[in-house]
């Protein structure tokens, strides 16, 4: 295969160009295609698909510390990266839109405030395949768990693609051993609880740090990306940019064959 007849896949994230994650993604997708990442020039953590509204964006060529790859900087926020990069970035429409790997979970509720996903949801919107990559731990450095799984699931969607308006929210549970098993699922219902410390400043003014603890509403459901990644296995959950209630389940059929075969 001649460069020029391999795909173009997009990588960005919300946890800045210099991200040892995004790093990850980059090198693994050489494999796959030609890449270009357009990332914001800071963390951008729990931005969901916030948009910039009132600012200039710029973006800006950055050494890419993978070969073979570009990267850009963005002061804006990861959906504005990608919004960016399909408008004036790319020099063609992407095969594949890849987003993270993400330094911390996005599972269940946490899939709404999730940059990372913010930029995923933006490739569906744009009817490229899209898939967010996280791993299980905020302060990871190594994400050699994560890369037979971004590898895999990768290389599947880019062969099957994905039905209209739906994208793919995986995450990698951390540690050792490595996982060696992942499952289509769903997400577990679950909510934050004493989400804020309060504080008091030296001039006697208070003000709020989010602080908070996840609650699984069904921890035993073995269904659930919750479970899944608890028990050291990876989450595969195809996420739907319709967010009509009820909602508009796609039919069975619609799914990749490699997907449905992975439900519990």
């Amino acid at each position: 295969m001649s460069r020029n007849d391999r795909p173009l896949i997009l990588v960005s994230n919300d946890d800045s160009y210099q991200a040892k994650g995004l790093h990850t993604l980059m090198e693994r997708m050489t494999l796959l295609g030609d890449v270009v990442a357009v990332s914001p020039d800071q963390p951008q953590s729990g931005m969901g698909m916030a948009i910039t509204v009132n600012g200039a964006m710029r973006v800006y060529e950055t050494e890419s510390p993978v070969a073979g790859a570009k990267l850009y900087k963005c002061n804006g926020t990861p959906t504005d990266c990608v919004k960016l990069a399909m408008h004036s970035v790319l020099d063609r429409k992407p095969a594949l839109v890849v987003t993270g790997i993400n330094h911390g979970s996005n599972t269940a509720i946490n899939v709404l405030y999730s940059g990372t996903m913010g930029a995923a949801f933006e490739g569906c919107a744009f009817g490229v395949p899209s898939i967010g990559f996280s791993l299980t731990d905020h302060f990871a450095t190594d994400f050699q768990g994560a890369v037979p799984f971004v590898d895999t699931i990768s290389r599947l969607t880019l062969e099957s693609g994905l039905p209209q308006g739906i994208c793919l929210n995986v995450n990698v549970p951390h540690g050792e051993p490595y996982p060696t098993e992942m499952r289509f699922v769903r997400e577990c219902r679950g909510k934050w609880s004493d989400e804020y410390e309060k504080y008091i400043d030296p001039y006697n003014r208070p003000f709020y740090l989010l602080k908070g603890e996840f609650i699984n509403l069904e921890p035993e459901a073995e269904d659930t990306d919750d479970w899944c990644v608890h028990h050291g296995i990876v989450s595969i959950v195809a996420e739907q940019l319709d967010r009509t209630a009820p909602p508009l389940v796609p039919a069975a059929g619609k799914l990749p064959d490699w997907l449905l075969q992975l439900a519990k």
